[in-house]
């Protein structure tokens, strides 16, 4: 395929001519370069671990900042050679290169972002349900009649009663207090995914008749249960702040003692630490609301479109209740997220934008150094657009390339962080191990058309100058 006239004159103009070989000087410079980069990115990871200063100066730590450094030398000789071979200007390599490294930190930090994003909804949605149903009057008569009805509405997968109350818990001289959840674990496992979180017991255990002990069992967080200093088979005290009057009218808290059956662990510290399960008939009991809940949980087969399908089931039963879904219920957490990956695409755009600025002085350096070969074609009849799109090319051509080196480098980074989870984390801290790392292809074009749009723009004042150039004033002195 031949390309067009100003594209082939643009890339000429790119490649200025032979250049001198590199020197031992250049070797010698992009090497130290090199091992400075790779001691840095090495001491950055070690950062994140338990203790940074014993993992800083191991011998793993001491070859791999060897290994960063021999990779990052190899790349940098082989621009140089690049250079060297096809006789590009420093100025375009100087501007491609910028191009790309924006491009490869844009598309490394947003996937980072999403997979945080993504990450936290898992959790959540692994403990919470996707919507909920809830009466304007406190407690929801006939629930297993409104449950039914709410299975009927197309796109519900799953319905189940709950009923939740704050409570204190106590063991020994150790009080804390959580949310206390009533749920019936025959159909908790169609709603949510708590079954599969358990790190010791069953759900099942909170049925009755599952176990030996004749009191009620209680499924606590791995963080509640580490506080209350409590294991499996541990009784614990369930409080109720509201009571039964006594003999002076005073509030009488109500108690009752349960076995530890369960611990779970969600990954988030809000749940681990605050979150109880029980069975709902004993929920049910203790808070006395006889055959009430305080509302239905419900499955979706479209978590992105719970919020209709919770108004589709609140439409089907009555005006008595109202729905909310799972991003309503979480609308400051995921909107603080959301607002965090848009400024960091803003904040890590002004790579690129100080990039542009290179590409800006290439073009204008270009523009007063070619002024006899723009005045020769213009007397030999190009016209203002043609001269125009042949520095529009030169934003185009730097733009592609760069955007390309940055696109392919950025997903193969986001591949190797994924697959071989090269920086880890204490999980005891972050509730995570490693980065979690999430490349939307919809991300990637964003950004990729982002940087092609600025390194477009960059040479429009340049090219409108070489255009507006006078052939007689540029050959009057030749």
């Amino acid at each position: 395929m031949k390309l067009p006239f100003s594209i082939r004159v643009a890339l000429r103009y790119l490649a200025p001519g032979r250049t001198k070989p590199f020197s031992a000087t250049a070797l010698i410079g992009t090497a130290g370069a090199s091992l400075g980069l790779g001691t840095l990115g090495i001491l950055l990871r070690t950062f994140l671990r338990d203790d940074p200063a014993a993992a800083a100066f191991s011998p793993q730590a001491l070859v791999s900042v060897l290994l960063v450094a021999l990779g990052v030398w190899l790349l940098l000789a082989l621009i140089l050679l690049l250079i060297q071979r096809f006789g590009l200007s420093v100025n375009t390599v100087v501007s491609t290169a910028g191009v790309a490294v924006g491009v490869w930190a844009l598309i490394v930090v947003i996937a980072v972002m999403t997979g945080f994003q993504e990450d936290m909804r898992r959790k959540i949605l692994g403990v919470t349900s996707h919507a909920v149903i809830l009466p304007f009057a406190p407690g929801l008569p006939e629930a297993g009649r409104t449950a039914e009805k709410a299975r009927t509405v197309p796109g519900v997968t799953g319905v189940t009663p709950f009923v939740l109350s704050q409570v204190m818990l106590s063991a020994g001289d150790r009080v804390a207090g959580v949310v206390a959840r009533g749920i019936d674990p025959s159909t908790e496992v169609q709603v949510t995914e708590i079954g599969r979180k358990m790190a010791q017991g069953r759900l099942e255990n909170l049925l009755p008749g599952s176990k030996p002990p004749a009191r009620p069992g209680i499924i606590l967080g791995k963080e509640l249960a580490a506080r209350l200093g409590v294991f499996i088979g541990d009784p614990v005290t369930m409080i109720s702040p509201m009571g039964t009057p006594g003999p002076l009218g005073m509030q009488i808290p109500r108690m009752k003692i349960f076995d530890v059956v369960g611990i779970f662990d969600v990954g988030m510290f809000e749940y681990d630490s605050t979150l109880a399960f029980l069975h709902i008939r004993e929920a049910q009991s203790f808070f006395k609301m006889e055959d009430r809940v305080t509302g239905l949980e419900l499955r979706v087969a479209d978590i992105d479109r719970a919020d209709e399908t919770a108004k589709a089931v609140q439409d089907a039963l009555g005006p008595n209740v109202y729905a909310r879904d799972w991003m309503q219920m979480n609308r400051n957490l995921f909107s603080a997220l959301k607002l965090e990956k848009i400024v960091m695409f803003i904040i890590l755009t002004l790579i690129i934008v100080v990039a542009a600025f290179n590409i800006i002085a290439t073009a204008t350096m270009l523009v007063a150094e070619k002024q006899r070969e723009i005045a020769i074609l213009a007397a030999m009849g190009a016209t203002r657009g043609m001269i125009r799109s042949i520095f529009l090319g030169i934003g185009a051509v730097i733009g592609a390339v760069g955007t390309a080196i940055g696109v392919v480098t950025g997903s193969l980074s986001c591949y190797i962080l994924a697959k071989y989870q090269i920086i880890t984390l204490p999980a005891d801290i972050y509730y995570i191990s490693h980065f979690p790392v999430l490349l939307r292809a919809g991300d990637v074009v964003l950004i990729a058309a982002a940087a092609m749009a600025i390194s477009f723009a960059a040479t429009i004042h340049p090219s409108w100058r070489a255009s507006r150039l006078d052939p007689v004033e540029a050959l009057r002195y030749e």
